[in-house]
């Protein structure tokens, strides 16, 4: 247990990030700055560390991504920014995720106050859902100078970020310190309170000048053949079950995993640190189509999960899944203590009652046609869902609701 709640990945010392901002070739184009989908311009901010100056440093991190530090921990820097780096010709990319991890976390060591609340433009703005696109959009919004107020069903702030995530890549206490900034930049929070419920969403509309739906994707979805399967539990509700108790679960001796994403990893890895003796995830990709991230994957492997790759389930008896290769005659047969579904998720906004297609809530420019209400992260149509991408909607559907609101 107590290594799951500790950081698994090392940080940088002041010595070893030195040597490896160093490394950086100072590209006067930045290809690293224009992969990163959240705008955080790592060209500059690893700029100012290699000159030593950490204060630009955070300066540029806080500026551009409101959760710099949490992004630090969890993008999949491979496929973007690292993707992009030009040292990757020469032996391999700068290793950009631990120098922003370095520079936040610095800045909170020295609790730097960087970011201020704009002047006020009299105007208020609710907020439906505190996970990364919830915080963010908060965050930019109250930068501007509305009055922001934000509404979580939980008991706590941080959506999949507080209960999906698990504590070895982001520590609770990294996700608070975050979760400080933004509210006290003059955010009012409204805890265990679900909107269509509690209070209806047209009651938002009416009351406030503007309404973001920033629900994500909550739900784990769950396959016609495991549905009502006591042997069955979705990795989003068992991750959850496992961030509640600090860890503190009983896990089985055989626990299958069916999907390879990076939430499959999560639960994989989580089980494995928890004390599962066999843990193995069957995957419908081939390892080289693999969704997890390089890091996810090679976190896994070393805790010595077992990875079957290429294979759907056919057929599920009770605690037996049968599944089939995808390209070639191949059977495998597995039975388990427990099976654990990783195969996507799904947005829980059934009480909202709003259009949606294909898990994304009609609009343009993220708002709902003839409405004051607009979207961000999961259910909008942007792309990329993830952290990441949740952090880049918020800054856009900020342009647009400043706009909406008659903002310059």
């Amino acid at each position: 247990m107590k290594k799951y709640l500790e950081e698994i990945e090392a940080g940088f010392t002041p010595l070893t990030i030195c040597q490896e901002a160093a490394r950086c070739l100072l590209c006067h184009d930045a290809p690293c700055s224009k992969e990163c989908p959240a705008g955080t311009d790592p060209g500059k901010f690893i700029r100012s560390v290699r000159f030593k100056n950490y204060k630009g440093a955070a300066e540029t991190i806080r500026e551009n991504n409101i959760l710099g530090a949490i992004c630090a921990r969890v993008c999949p820097t491979e496929k973007y920014c690292q993707k992009g780096c030009s040292r990757s010709g020469i032996d391999k990319p700068i290793d950009i995720g631990r120098i922003q991890r370095y520079v936040t976390d610095l800045e909170a060591s020295l609790n730097m106050k960087i970011l201020k609340k704009g002047p006020s433009k009299n105007k208020k703005i609710a907020v439906v859902g505190s996970g990364p696109g919830g915080l963010s959009i908060a965050g930019n919004l109250l930068l501007k100078g509305y009055r922001v107020e934000i509404y979580e069903k939980e008991s706590k702030l941080g959506g999949y970020l507080r209960y999906g995530i698990p504590s070895y890549r982001l520590p609770e206490k990294v996700l608070d310190k975050e979760i400080k900034r933004i509210v006290g930049l003059g955010l009012k929070v409204h805890l265990s309170t679900r909107i269509g419920k509690d209070i209806t969403l047209k009651q938002l509309s009416d009351e406030f000048d503007a309404v973001v739906i920033a629900t994500g994707y909550s739900q784990g979805k769950v396959l016609k053949d495991f549905a009502n399967n006591p042997y069955v539990e979705t990795a989003v509700s068992y991750l959850k079950r496992i961030k509640e108790n600090k860890g503190d679960v009983a896990v089985d001796d055989n626990i299958l995993v069916v999907g390879g994403g990076d939430v499959s990893m999560d639960i994989c890895t989580s089980l494995k640190m928890l004390g599962a003796p066999n843990v193995t995830a069957v995957v419908y990709e081939e390892l080289f189509e693999f969704k997890a991230s390089k890091k996810e994957l090679e976190g896994a492997r070393d805790l010595q999960v077992t990875i079957i790759d290429g294979y759907v389930p056919t057929e599920v008896k009770n605690n037996t899944v049968t599944f089939a290769h995808r390209r070639i005659p191949s059977q495998i047969r597995i039975s388990a203590d427990k099976i654990v579904l990783a195969v996507g998720q799904v947005p829980d906004m059934d009480d909202l009652n709003i259009k949606m297609e294909k898990g994304e809530v009609v609009s343009k420019n993220y708002r709902i046609e003839n409405s004051n209400i607009f979207v961000v992260g999961d259910v909008s149509t942007n792309k990329e869902k993830t952290v990441v991408g949740a952090v880049r909607s918020a800054k856009e559907a900020g342009y647009y609701i400043d706009k909406y609101l008659g903002g310059k």
